[in-house]
């Protein structure tokens, strides 16, 4: 009965962000001559997690060591910088400053460099006066220099592995319908009625993801609630030399506000952390009813709500006041003034929600029939992105 099926491809990708594209990349690398179509509903690729990040490869020296955002970002920012250099996509490794500037930040940042060391990571202590030497303007009571951290154009890179993988990949295919029988296929319906059949599915869609899964007739057990990180230029980038980080509190998986000085050479200042009023809630104005309606139906947001609402507070203070978000950067950077501080595009963080209200620390991935779902990739999505690829392209490979 099978071979009666006339497939369009192998393997069906939903989603045309990095990680979606580095797993068709991945597919035909491990296996030539595996047909793979990618749908993506934007009308190019990395509109929105991957094009809207900060652009920093990341070392991997704040993940748990042994966990799958630990191996994959430090196998994986070796594997972007040589990838970039291949192509000739713009990088560069600047190494970053992680800066505690109060007391109590002290022991988290020493715990910071004893993961770094279980990460296989290098990392250098700084006293005060050996900050003011990386970076003259920035103040702090001690800091870790962490010199495999960079920077990258990844709205470049994921054009490549569209290119490079030789999928087909097509642009505003929004996925409406899926019809996953396990003994045949999956067949995929798309907004403009177009349907496209293959023998297994990747499901890579982001801030859709459990939505998808659901249309695939898997229960994802948990749900995105979309955190919206909003950021800055410098209006003066001589202030800061490289990457500034403040020490990240370790309940939370959102790094704090930072300075990143990028490919072109200005100077990005973000991002915090607020719930966004829609899955691609890029501002205030954004609304949504159903999915802010899916939002709060889900058990798990009232959950966080209830349990981090001091942070959340100071997070949304920070959103609608820019003086509260200039006294935020002026703790790293004392010499920094509102008037500094042009705003730029936000981006939204899709950041899987157990039932009880525990948010999804490391990478999640998982299977259905003739399905392999990635459920969890935010930062650092885009620097793991290859070792990601790669297994994900081991499991549905299996699968055929």
């Amino acid at each position: 009965m099978v071979r009666d099926v006339a497939y369009d491809c192998d393997v069906l990708v939903i989603g045309g962000g990095i990680v979606g594209l580095s797993t068709a990349y991945a597919i035909t690398r491990a296996a030539p001559g595996t047909r793979v179509t990618v749908l993506e509903k934007e009308p190019g690729p990395a509109r929105h997690q991957t094009g809207r990040n900060s652009g920093v490869i990341h070392s991997g020296i704040y993940y748990r060591p042994g966990s799958l955002k630990a191996r994959y970002a430090v196998r994986g920012a070796a594997e972007m910088v040589k990838f970039c250099a291949e192509y000739g996509i713009a990088h560069e490794v600047t190494g970053k400053l992680i800066v505690a500037t109060e007391r109590a930040e002290l022991p988290r940042l020493h715990a910071l460099v004893q993961r770094g060391r279980e990460n296989g990571i290098p990392v250098r202590e700084l006293g005060p006066a050996q900050i003011t030497e990386y970076e003259p303007e920035v103040r702090g009571l001690a800091a870790i220099q962490v010199g495999t951290t960079g920077i990258c154009d990844y709205g470049a890179v994921a054009e490549r592995l569209a290119e490079a993988s030789g999928a087909d990949v097509r642009y505003g295919a929004e996925v409406v319908r899926i019809d996953r029988r396990a003994a045949l296929g999956v067949a995929v319906r798309t907004a403009d009625g177009a349907v496209v059949r293959g023998k297994a599915l990747v499901n890579c869609a982001g801030l859709q993801c459990d939505r998808v899964a659901m249309l695939a007739g898997d229960d994802p057990q948990m749900r995105i609630v979309p955190f919206r990180g909003e950021y800055f230029d410098l209006a003066r980038p001589e202030l800061v030399r490289g990457l500034v980080y403040p020490v990240p509190d370790p309940a939370f998986p959102f790094l704090g506000v930072h300075l990143t000085r990028g490919i072109g050479g200005g100077v990005h200042v973000g991002p915090n952390a607020v719930p966004a009023l829609a899955r691609e809630g890029y501002g205030w104005g954004v609304v949504r009813p159903l999915e802010l309606a899916g939002t709060l139906s889900w058990p798990g947001s009232w959950r966080i709500a209830r349990q981090h609402w001091r942070y959340g507070a100071g997070e949304l203070r920070r959103s609608l006041s820019k003086g509260a978000f200039t006294s935020a950067v002026r703790r790293l950077l004392p010499a920094v003034t509102e008037s500094d501080l042009i705003p730029v595009a936000a981006g939204v963080r899709a950041q899987a929600v157990l039932r009880d209200g525990t948010l999804v620390d490391d990478f999640l991935i998982r299977e259905g029939a003739r399905t392999v779902h990635v459920l969890n990739a935010p930062s650092p999505a885009a620097t793991a992105s290859l070792p990601i690829g790669r297994a994900v392209a081991r499991r549905v490979l299996a699968l055929l």
